[in-house]
Parts: C-alpha cells; sequence; structure tokens
C-alpha cells in the first residue's frame, strides 16, 4: 500500500517501496518525520544530503559558522562559490536541490544552555555532528532530559566513531560511555592534527543509515554499541556500551537535572570530536 503519494513521490522513492522492511508505510513514516541536525560540516554534509534524499519530511540545521575554503576537502555539501556563505543556508541549498519536496529549517545560531532543549525538542530525533566536547555534551544532556534519541559520529584523522543514545528506552546515554570531557588540550582539533576529508563521508553516511533505522524502527539499533572505524587499517570493531547504573544523567541517582551547568557553546562543524581514551 503506498497512502497517497504522489505519482512524482512513487517514482523518486521506488528503490525504498520496493523494500519490505520499508514500503510505502515506512516512507510515509519517514515523510512524517523530523530529524535536527547539529553541524552543517563535515558530517552534517553527507548526512543532510542522505536524509533529503531518503524524503524525510523535516530537517533542521544548527550550525552558525561560515563557508571557508578549508572546509572544501570533506563538507561536500557547500562549494567554492559560497564561500563566506552562513553553513546553514548553503547545506539547505543543497539539500532543496536534492529533494524539493522536504522541509529544510536553518537555525544560524550558537547552541547554547537557554536554547538547546527548545531546538532538541522540536523534532523526533537528533544528530549531532559538531566538533568541540562542549557542545556534544550539551547535546547529549539535552536529548536526554527531553527523551530524543540521539545519533552522534565523531571523526579525527583516519578514525571514526558512531553510537545511538537513547537512555528513556533504557539504553546507555553518552555520559555512559565518556561521563565528562577530557582535559583542555588533551584531544587535539581538526586543525591540530587534520582529518582525512573521506572519513568524514563514511561516517556522516553511516549516521545518516543509522537514523533512517531509527525513525524506521528497522534492523539492529546501534543502541549499547560503539562503533569504531580505523580507516588505515579497513576494519571495524564494535564495542559494548552497557549503561552505566552511577551515571550522573541517566543512572539510578542523577545528578544531572538541567542544563544550567553548561556555558554557551559554539557549533562548529567539522566533526572533530573523538576522546583519546
Amino acid at each position: 500500500m503506498i497512502p497517497d503519494f504522489s505519482e512524482a513521490e512513487i517514482q523518486r522513492y521506488a528503490r525504498h517501496i520496493l523494500l519490505p522492511e520499508i514500503g510505502g508505510t515506512g516512507q510515509a513514516a519517514l515523510r512524517a518525520a523530523s530529524v535536527l541536525i547539529v553541524g552543517a560540516g563535515g558530517l552534517g554534509s553527507p548526512l543532510g544530503l542522505y536524509l533529503a534524499a531518503a524524503g524525510v519530511g523535516r530537517i533542521g540545521l544548527v550550525d552558525d559558522d561560515v563557508v571557508d575554503l578549508s572546509n572544501l576537502q570533506r563538507q561536500i555539501a557547500h562549494t567554492t562559490d559560497r564561500i563566506g556563505r552562513r553553513k546553514v543556508d548553503s547545506a539547505a541549498e543543497a539539500m532543496r536541490a536534492v529533494n524539493p519536496l522536504v522541509r529544510v529549517d536553518t537555525h544560524a545560531t550558537r547552541l547554547d544552555a537557554a536554547n538547546a532543549r527548545a531546538l532538541v525538542a522540536g523534532y523526533d530525533l537528533v544528530c549531532d555532528g559538531s566538533d568541540n566536547f562542549g557542545t556534544r555534551y550539551l547535546v547529549a544532556d539535552a536529548c536526554a532530559l527531553e527523551r530524543r534519541t540521539l545519533v552522534s559520529a565523531a571523526v579525527l584523522r583516519f578514525e571514526g566513531q558512531l553510537s545511538t543514545f537513547r537512555p528513556h528506552r533504557g539504553g546507555p546515554c553518552y555520559r555512559c560511555l565518556y561521563p565528562a570531557p577530557p582535559r583542555d588540550g588533551a584531544v587535539p582539533s581538526c586543525a591540530e592534527a587534520g582529518v582525512f576529508g573521506a572519513v568524514t563521508g563514511v561516517m556522516g553516511t553511516l549516521q545518516a543509515t543509522e537514523a533512517l533505522k531509527e525513525l524506521l524502527d528497522i534492523g539492529e539499533s546501534l543502541a549499547g554499541r560503539l562503533l569504531v572505524w580505523d580507516a588505515l587499517a579497513a576494519r571495524f570493531h564494535t564495542i559494548r556500551l552497557p549503561p552505566d547504573p552511577d551515571c550522573p544523567l541517566c543512572g539510578a541517582h542523577p545528578t544531572i537535572h538541567d542544563l544550567s551547568a553548561h556555558t554557551a557553546g559554539t557549533v562548529p562543524s567539522g566533526a572533530c570530536a573523538i576522546h583519546a581514551d
């Protein structure tokens, strides 16, 4: 059954509709869904393009940065002629060009303790592609407090990491994996250590895959597992991640009940935020 799709929609999504795991009902669920993407850069570029191509009905982009020449080695939603433009506008233009049927909301703002919960609450699912630990913890805390599933990816040099966090459904949260941010200077930034551009493409595409699986409720979720990819060795491995009963956010006796401990943060979009441990 294909619910109230136009002929153009049926043609556009035909390869999805043919899949028994999706079909017309699943494609309609994607059209009714909403996803917030934090960071319109290395991860957010392929992530946003694939979510738009898949027909996710409403996609939000949060990023207060502008396109820079150094971004173009990996941030494929942007082009040379858009240098100097806001990243959310550039990425939205690329996503609408792929699929004009989707709605793309742009939030050209810094994510901070004052706006994070409201932004997160406005969407069904959140994908984090930010490149600093302050923003990552802010997004993770806001998602847990607002009971939103978080699909989080990160890259640095030739390595990528990916997991899904949904503590409201009994799984671990981001703080179960990393209870606190690393000390200042312990982890280099992309600008300091570099990043292999294609790695962000692979991890952003995997992030889109996991987000779509969550929206469709198909397959095996990455909740409770951390996927790690070593691109130089061409090797993936998965680490089991159980909930931490002493987690300050989702444990038996949580101490984090709001975002008051967070200072205002930025949302740079290079996605380089992998813990050293």
